[in-house]
């Protein structure tokens, strides 16, 4: 959709254009969007995240930052006009300590990614039960908690340590706020009670921590002037339930998966949280008008970073190389691809686990690679839509699917083929940004409800499965004998 799109919200528009940013992995994305005319300007800036020994991944705040700043303004540049406030969506599990007074940061950011922390959950796994009970989430580095504890004990103990978000609207603004949702992926958030749980914060031994205000996502919070004039920032959300609202899953059982540099799955589960016994995680979605939405959330940690991994090593040219490379072979030839190059997520929990590939032979071919990579993403997703339908009582009826690599048709192809369901497209790009878009809107016009703001959810592609479900069975069992 775009300029010619015409209106992109159910219901009446509010006020002109509005910044939508979504600082994400390996870049920042920064979207005007307007109510009735869609997308009228974007933006692009470049992060660079260190890939390092030991599962270490870490980036420089200031990167962070200055792409922020840059993508925000090469998109009002192109839009050409004035905006009347800023969204901002985050990665979620990202961490780093800094000076409060000045901004100034104490560490390097340890990304989502990062796996330094997982001597520190060993060592506190006496209180995963608790943990699990208290936040919906488990004890895994993947989270915030951990790595914060990390840093008190290794790094520093000076200043205040937060996910990357606080730092972020800090340096734009000068409050010192998380939104609900992204509170709710440190494992310190009470999943009842939407607050910082004192229980929770002395098991990690955080229980002196300074944190920020845990507010509503669309409230104003402050404004920033690192645009230009001055501009409200009235939208605040994590990455992954801004493009589950962009998705228009505001009704329990809607379910979508974002392909980027991991897959994320999140399945919308209404007013009430739920605490899975499947091994996915129940956390907020969003607070939005003074009320509570939760959410399943289950969690492939690499994907495009998996694509990257065969671009590295010449396989492919890049993620646009995938359908041409594996299409010159009729199927994988055998080849089981465990893509769990940073370990294994929901349902398992393995965060030991190292990617394998089992099944070749003298005939393998760069074909059979990407055919195995791509079916061994899909398989992982398919474990947590099965997961999803555990818990909630049904299996979903169809997946919604954004990010950078639906572009790939072998891959959702492969998706609805181990699904057994149709995968529907996208039509919008960049999810994460019109739902953070949509956000900021509600937090600029309190007359508006919810429903006047989801983005209209329509498809550009729906992939029917085309192989048998025995076939399909057969496949996700080689791929789960592969993960025993």
């Amino acid at each position: 959709m775009g300029a010619a799109g015409g209106s992109t919200v159910r219901g009446r528009a509010a006020g002109g254009p509005v910044l939508a940013v979504d600082q994400g992995t390996s870049g920042t994305k920064a979207l005007v969007v307007c109510p009735e005319r869609g997308v009228i300007g974007t933006g692009e800036a470049a992060v660079h995240p260190r890939y390092l020994p030991g599962g270490r991944v870490e980036v420089a705040p200031a990167e962070l930052y200055a792409s922020v700043v840059e993508a925000g303004r090469k998109a009002l540049a192109a839009a050409g006009e004035p905006v009347a406030a800023v969204g901002l969506a985050n990665q979620g599990e990202t961490v780093l300590a800094w000076d409060p007074a000045t901004g100034e940061p104490h560490t390097e950011a340890l990304v989502w990614q990062d796996r330094r922390a997982g001597a520190l959950c060993e060592e506190l796994r006496a209180h995963a039960e608790q943990l699990s009970h208290l936040t919906g989430l488990p004890l895994d580095p993947y989270f915030a908690a951990p790595k914060m504890a990390w840093i008190r004990r290794h790094l520093t103990r000076v200043g205040v340590v937060t996910t990357s978000d606080a730092w972020l609207v800090h340096r734009l603004t000068g409050a010192f706020v998380t939104d609900t949702a992204t509170a709710g992926r440190t494992q310190l958030l009470d999943l009842d009670r939407g607050a910082w749980s004192p229980a929770a914060l002395d098991v990690f031994g955080l229980g002196d921590e300074r944190l920020p205000d845990v507010v509503d996502s669309d409230v104003c919070v402050g404004t920033t002037r690192a645009f230009g004039p001055g501009i409200p920032l009235t939208g605040l959300l994590v990455d992954q339930q801004a493009a589950l609202f962009a998705q228009g899953a505001t009704e329990a059982g809607a379910v979508k998966c974002t392909y980027g540099t991991g897959a994320f799955l999140l399945a919308q589960a209404g007013g009430r949280p739920v605490r899975p016994s499947s091994g996915l995680v129940g956390c907020v979605a969003w607070r939005l008008r003074r009320r509570t939405s939760y959410c399943l959330d289950g969690q492939v940690y690499t994907a495009a970073s998996a694509v990257r991994w065969l671009t590295d090593l010449g396989v492919i040219a890049g993620a646009h190389d995938l359908d041409r490379v594996g299409g010159s072979v009729p199927d994988s030839g055998g080849v089981t691809f465990v893509p769990a190059l940073a370990g294994l997520a929901a349902p398992w929990w393995r965060s030991d686990a190292r990617g394998s590939l089992t099944g070749l032979g003298l005939d393998t071919g760069a074909g059979h690679l990407v055919r195995a990579l791509c079916e061994g993403i899909a398989a992982q997703v398919a474990e947590l839509v099965d997961a999803v339908g555990e818990d909630l009582g049904a299996r979903p009826a169809v997946l919604r699917v954004d990010g950078g690599l639906t572009r790939s048709a072998l891959l959702m192809q492969a998706q609805a083929d181990l699904l057994q369901l149709p995968v529907e497209v996208a039509e919008m790009p960049d999810a994460t940004a019109r739902g953070v878009a949509a956000v900021a809107r509600l937090g600029l016009d309190a007359r508006l409800d919810v429903t006047d703001v989801v983005p209209v959810h329509r498809a550009s592609a729906v992939y029917e499965p085309r192989i048998g479900q025995g076939e399909a069975r057969e496949r996700r069992e080689r791929f789960r004998d592969a993960v025993g």
